[in-house]
C-alpha cells in the first residue's frame, strides 16, 4: 500500500471544479430547467454541495454531488476488507452524480470520482476510486460503441490494460445477482487505486472525470428528440426499479453512506422520481424491449464485437 503524502487539497480543487463544469453542461443541454444547490454540513466532521435539477426539457431528475467529509472511526463498510484501518481517522471526498432523462431513448448514466485517505500508526494510506457507466432501456449500438471508445480513451495514457481491467470491474461490479443481469452496458469502475504513485493516480482520476461528458452529451443530442409514447415510458419506469434495487442492495457508496452517518437526501438523490414494479412481467418476444434483454444485458466485449 502507498504510503507517500497526498495532495489533498489539489484532489479537492479539482473535484469543486469538476462538479461545477458538469452542472454547467447539463444545464446547457437541457435549456430549460436550473440546479438547486443544498450545502450541508456532517455533525462528526465536513459536509457538501448537493445540486439537483428537476422536470426539465431533457432531464427528469439530475443530482450532482459534491462531498468531502471525515471522522475518528471508519464504519464497518469501509474495514470489511481492511481491517488494519478500524479505528483509523479517515476523510473522504468525491463526485457523484446520477442522470434520469424523460426521453426513454436517453440512457440513466452514473458517473463517481472520489479520494479516501485515512491515518494509520504506520502512517498514511490513500486510493482513488471512481468511473462512470450507462443504463440504457432503447439501446443503439452506435451509442454503446461511442461510450466505450471514450471510455478507452480516458484510459489509454495508462497502459493497455487499464481499459480491459476496470471495464470487466465494471461489468463485474454493476451486476444483479439476483436478476442474473447487468444494469446496463458498463462502461469503468475502479477502486482501490494506489498502485502508481499520488501524481499518476490522480491523474487517472482527471482522465475518467473529464472524459464523462464526451461521452455522455453526444448520445443525448442524439436521441433526445426520439418521438415515444407510453408503452416506451412505462418500461423505461419499469427498468428503473433495478437501479434502485442495485443501489439499496449492493452499491458500497450508498452503503457507505449510510453507515458513515452521511446525509441521507444526498446519498439517496440517485434514485428515480418515478418508477414502477410490476409482478412477474416479461418483454414481449421480438420486441424493442426484449432486444435489451437478449443482447445488452450481459457483459460484452463491445469495442471488438462492435467494431469488427
Amino acid at each position: 500500500m502507498t504510503v507517500s503524502n497526498p495532495d489533498v487539497d489539489a484532489v479537492l480543487a479539482y473535484l469543486r471544479e469538476l462538479q461545477d463544469r458538469i452542472c454547467t453542461a447539463l444545464e446547457q443541454a437541457d435549456g430549460q430547467a436550473r440546479f438547486v444547490h443544498d450545502r450541508w454540513q456532517r455533525e462528526e466532521g465536513g459536509g457538501g454541495d448537493t445540486r439537483v435539477m428537476k422536470a426539465g426539457a431533457v432531464f427528469e431528475q439530475a443530482g450532482v454531488n459534491f462531498s468531502h467529509v471525515f471522522g475518528a472511526s471508519l464504519p464497518s463498510s469501509a474495514t470489511v476488507q481492511r481491517p488494519e484501518l478500524a479505528n483509523a481517522p479517515w476523510r473522504a471526498m468525491g463526485v457523484s452524480l446520477v442522470i434520469h432523462p424523460l426521453n426513454p431513448y436517453v440512457p440513466t448514466t452514473h458517473a463517481n470520482v472520489r479520494f479516501f485517505s485515512a491515518q494509520t500508526a504506520s502512517g498514511p494510506v490513500w486510493w482513488f476510486g471512481g468511473g462512470f457507466d450507462l443504463t440504457p432501456y432503447y439501446p443503439f449500438e452506435e451509442d454503446v460503441l461511442h461510450w466505450h471508445r471514450t471510455a478507452h480513451d480516458a484510459c489509454a495514457p495508462f497502459g493497455d490494460d487499464v481499459y480491459p481491467r476496470h471495464k470487466e470491474w465494471c461489468d463485474r461490479y454493476f451486476f444483479l445477482k439476483h436478476r442474473n443481469e447487468t444494469r446496463g452496458v458498463g462502461g469503468l469502475f475502479f477502486d482501490d487505486l494506489n498502485e502508481w504513485d499520488f501524481e499518476r493516480c490522480f491523474a487517472y482520476l482527471r482522465s475518467v472525470g473529464d472524459h464523462f461528458l464526451p461521452a455522455y452529451l453526444p448520445i443525448v443530442a442524439r436521441r433526445k428528440d426520439t418521438p415515444y409514447g407510453e408503452r416506451e415510458r412505462q418500461f423505461q419506469l419499469y427498468r428503473r426499479g433495478r437501479y434502485v434495487e442495485f443501489n439499496l442492495v449492493y452499491d458500497r457508496g450508498t452503503a457507505f453512506g449510510l453507515q458513515s452517518g452521511g446525509r441521507t437526501e444526498s446519498i439517496l438523490m440517485s434514485l428515480p422520481p418515478l418508477v414502477r414494479w410490476e409482478y412477474n412481467w416479461q418483454p414481449e418476444p421480438g420486441s424493442p424491449e426484449a432486444r435489451l434483454y437478449e443482447e445488452f444485458l450481459r457483459p460484452r466485449d463491445w469495442l471488438r464485437e462492435l467494431t469488427g
